[in-house]
C-alpha cells in the first residue's frame, strides 16, 4: 500500500504540479482538441496556441504576485 501511496503523491505532483490552472487548461486544451477532431476539423493548431497562451498567464501570474520585482534574482 505504501508504493501505491507513493506513486499516487508523484503522479499528483507530475501532473498538477505547483499550477492546477496549468494542468486544468492543458486538459481542456485536449479536450478541444479531440472534439475538433472528431467533428472532422483540422484541429493541430489549438495544442501550440494553448501552450503560448497558457505561458502567457502563468507568466503574468508569476510577475504580478512577486510585485513586478526582476525574477533574475
Amino acid at each position: 500500500m505504501r508504493h501505491v501511496r507513493a506513486f499516487a503523491n508523484f503522479l499528483y505532483g507530475f501532473v498538477i504540479g505547483d499550477d492546477p490552472l496549468i494542468a486544468v487548461a492543458v486538459v481542456a486544451a485536449l479536450g478541444l482538441t479531440a472534439v475538433l477532431t472528431d467533428a472532422g476539423l483540422a484541429a493541430w493548431w489549438i495544442m501550440p496556441l494553448a501552450a503560448v497562451g497558457i505561458l502567457v498567464v502563468s507568466l503574468h501570474r508569476a510577475t504580478r504576485s512577486r510585485g513586478g520585482a526582476d525574477l533574475r534574482g
